[in-house]
Parts: structure tokens; C-alpha cells; sequence
């Protein structure tokens, strides 16, 4: 192997070489120094973008996609960057879901709260005006407060991505409100109880909407309360 067919090698792959380079690179001072260089400039690069992403990033990124609204301003373009990183990852796991449809949408959503049980204990997006921006975005306009958004993210599920809402009542207990868009109920509502959990999903602005609760007792004040404080659009 000569220096110019070394340099391609070493270009084409910086992190693995074949033998017959790296026996090249162990005769050649001059190799040793252009491969030193390039490893130091991958090293740099990896350092660049082992940053931690903004929190909510896929989500504000995506929102600002459906709705043009302003939730992520005065961006540098290595976060934008990032941000298609973040996202195609994220689509990745939408992908992964596709298959996974279930026309027991009630229980779905109960499943889909199971599987986060950080979304009682962690405060994330809890920012009403964003809360606003999303039920508007599903087709919800706000009567009235619900009630303090503890935790909002965007997940992915059987039709694309939904929205997975943690809230306080105004009694103090806490709520889950699971946005699905694409996907249309041909009944008026269902009901489902799993593991302690129980559900009520209805059709409502770009698909429908589940309430989840942690007693039946709650399930109806929940229920009644989305029912009066949202008006959906189809």
C-alpha cells in the first residue's frame, strides 16, 4: 500500500483501517501524522455533539412543524442539528408502533400510561401556553383550565405521534389525557379498567382523546370536566 491509497483508507473509515494500512501506517512517519490528524479531528467533531438535547425538543420542533407557532426561537444551527437527530431517532420509534394498532382504545391508553410511570413524579413541559398551543394544534379549543399541566410529551403510537398530558385537577388529584390523532371511534365512548387503571376514550378533534384516572369515582369527574372545558373541532 502506498501514502495515497493509505489516505483513502484512512478518510473512507477514520475508526477502522485494515491490516495492510495500519501495517503501512507503522513504516510511514508521514502516514502516522496525517492519521493522527484525522483521528484528532473526529475526536473534536464526537466532542461537538455530545451535548444533551433541550429538553422537549422533538416536541417543539414538531409542533412548530404542524402549526408555524413560535416554540422554538433563536435556535443556533448546531441545536437545529441536533434537533434532526432527535427527530429521526424519534420517528424510528413511531415506525416501530405502526404495526401495533389495537381497536381497544381505552385500553391502549392505559397501557401506553403503564409504561410511564415518570409521568407522575416528574415535571416536563409543564407550560400552560404550549398546553394551549397543542390541544389547538389537535383541534381542542379551551373553554376553561383544566388544571396545572404537570407533564407533556409527544410518543409514539399506533397512527403516528400523540400527546401523553399529565394534569392536577382543581381537587388536587391527578389525571392523564392521551391525544390520538388519525385514528376515528365509530362508538361515542369506551370504557376499560387494567391493572388498577381505569380509561374512557372519545372521538374528538384530529382522532380522539382518552382520560385516564386511578379510580372510577375520579374517571366521571375527569370525564365531565374535559367534556365541558373543551370544545373540539372535527
Amino acid at each position: 500500500m502506498n501514502c495515497l491509497e493509505f489516505r483513502r483508507e484512512k478518510l473512507a473509515d477514520p475508526r477502522r483501517l485494515p491490516h495492510e494500512a495500519l501495517a503501512h501506517m507503522s513504516e510511514c512517519a508521514t502516514c502516522r501524522g496525517f492519521a493522527a490528524e484525522i483521528s484528532g479531528n473526529e475526536e473534536r467533531l464526537a466532542a461537538v455533539l455530545d451535548v444533551p438535547a433541550p429538553e422537549g425538543l422533538a416536541e417543539r420542533i414538531i409542533l412548530r412543524r404542524k402549526t408555524g407557532a413560535r416554540v422554538f426561537a433563536n435556535a443556533s444551527p448546531r441545536l437545529w442539528a441536533m434537533a434532526a437527530t432527535v427527530v429521526l431517532t424519534f420517528a424510528f420509534g413511531v415506525q416501530q408502533w405502526r404495526d401495533a394498532g389495537s381497536q381497544e382504545y381505552a385500553r391502549l391508553a392505559i397501557e401506553h400510561v403503564m409504561h410511564e410511570p415518570e409521568s407522575f413524579t416528574t415535571e416536563r413541559l409543564a407550560d400552560p401556553q404550549l398546553f394551549h398551543t397543542v390541544m389547538q394544534s389537535f383541534g381542542g379549543e379551551m373553554q376553561a383550565s383544566l388544571g396545572k399541566v404537570r407533564y407533556m410529551k409527544l410518543c409514539p403510537v399506533p397512527e403516528g405521534v400523540g400527546w401523553h398530558i399529565v394534569f392536577e385537577t382543581e381537587w388536587g388529584e391527578l389525571a392523564t389525557l392521551i391525544l390520538i390523532p388519525a385514528k376515528r371511534m365509530t362508538s361515542q365512548s369506551e370504557q376499560a379498567t387494567v391493572g388498577g387503571w381505569t380509561a374512557l376514550a372519545r372521538p374528538g378533534g384530529q382522532g380522539y382523546y382518552a382520560v385516564i384516572t386511578s379510580s372510577p369515582d375520579t374517571l366521571g369527574k375527569v370525564d365531565e370536566l374535559v367534556r365541558q372545558r373543551v370544545r373540539w373541532r372535527s
